[in-house]
């Protein structure tokens, strides 16, 4: 067989002889990375559209349980105060421990630029892209940050998960990992993809790359068996990589969507979000929590209201959530607009009073060090920064 087989035929053959596509670094959608920097950034794109007003509620505004009714949980429904205006939904209390040692807080009242038609697809496509418009934008904001640190590699930066990472999308190398990544080869086939990519350098990368995450997880399931949750795995396989060459990290967590039944369907998301967020930290060996700063942002907020089948529709301002070591924990930041009728967008949505990527720019600057000028026009194109909110330490 020839040795100059090409990369698409080399793709459609790996299935004839048994390689999992889920195993291609080209394919799958974790990424990690490494770089010049010793800090670490986790991205977690909260898919479905999250109600802030429900996973930390304003209890202390005097319209919030009138707009909420059922979902105002309140002290009698287990809502954990947090400052005295604030509360988090009882299904986050595996964070408290968080809050009160200063690794956990709030962004209240972000958004995109997005608005009015609240398409999930839509606002996830602009969350990811970080501009203003999509309009002849092809990278995510999180690659171009990648394109302008000279140095960085395939192993900086993990897009992890099955889900398509748009911000790590672009002319920065990224990895790729799957929790049910296998490359299942006989020894014998395993050798001749060593041969057949051994004169193009970028496949036999892409090949050793696909080696190495796939037995990484295949022993982690031998140790578990394949009762470990999806998110957990994933956050397990982001810890590992982060307390070695990686630096940053970008997955998702789905379910967010909330129109009916919604303290059923938000009480299973939250669950899922705590224990990511719980195991990340309790997976990093050493230090390596202490350096880091876990953002987790959704594509849009839900109405103020609560409908009629005890849920929410797709709102505007929603809520931003910041974790780690290297975060000022312990506070919910953010311009708070108000419930009252006056107060609300187009009279049904919180009304935004920040913009989400200006926020992640300003976790950016602190980790790395890059300079406003490239955030706002590189990075985050159009946007504008303003003073710095202290977000962490």
């Amino acid at each position: 067989m020839s040795s100059s087989l090409s990369r698409r035929s080399f793709l459609a053959r790996s299935g004839i002889i048994g390689c999992s596509l889920a195993a291609s670094p080209l394919l799958t959608p974790v990424s990690f990375a490494a770089a010049p920097w010793d800090t670490r950034l986790v991205v977690i794109i909260l898919r479905g559209g999250m109600d802030g007003l429900d996973v930390v509620q304003p209890y202390g505004d005097p319209a919030f349980s009138k707009l909420r009714g059922s979902l105002a949980l309140g002290a009698e429904g287990g809502a954990l105060d947090l400052d005295g205006y604030f509360a988090l939904h009882p299904r986050l209390a595996p964070l408290m421990p968080m809050w009160k040692a200063g690794q956990l807080s709030f962004v209240n009242a972000v958004s995109t630029p997005y608005r009015d038609k609240r398409s999930h697809f839509d606002g996830q496509d602009l969350l990811e892209a970080g501009t203003s418009s999509l309009a002849g934008v092809r990278d995510g904001w999180l690659n171009r940050m990648l394109q302008t640190v000279p140095g960085i590699t395939a192993q900086t930066a993990y897009a992890i998960g099955r889900e398509d990472m748009r911000l790590l999308t672009g002319t920065a190398q990224v990895a790729n990992w799957s929790p049910d990544a296998e490359f299942d080869l006989s020894p014998q086939a395993e050798r001749l993809m060593e041969l057949i990519t051994e004169a193009d350098p970028a496949m036999h990368a892409a090949l050793s790359e696909a080696q190495i995450l796939s037995a990484s997880g295949m022993e982690r399931s031998k140790k578990k068996g394949s009762k470990t949750s999806d998110h957990v795995q994933v956050a397990e396989f982001a810890a590992q990589q982060l307390s070695d060459e990686a630096r940053i990290a970008a997955f998702s967590l789905n379910g967010w969507d909330s129109h009916n039944n919604q303290q059923r369907v938000i009480g299973g998301a939250l669950d899922r979000l705590a224990e990511t967020l719980t195991t990340l930290r309790g997976k990093m060996r050493g230090d390596t929590w202490s350096k880091t700063a876990v953002v987790a942002m959704t594509e849009f907020g839900r109405t103020a209201r609560e409908n009629g089948t005890k849920g929410t529709d797709h709102g505007t301002g929603g809520l931003m959530v910041l974790a780690g070591g290297a975060v000022r924990g312990g506070q919910v930041f953010g311009d708070w607009p108000g419930l009252a009728e006056s107060d609300l967008y187009q009279g049904r949505d919180l009304m935004p009073t920040g913009d989400v990527r200006a926020h992640a720019a300003w976790v950016m600057r602190g980790l790395t060090g890059l300079d406003r000028a490239t955030l706002e026009g590189s990075i985050f194109p159009g946007v504008d920064l303003g003073r710095d909110p202290g977000l962490l330490l």
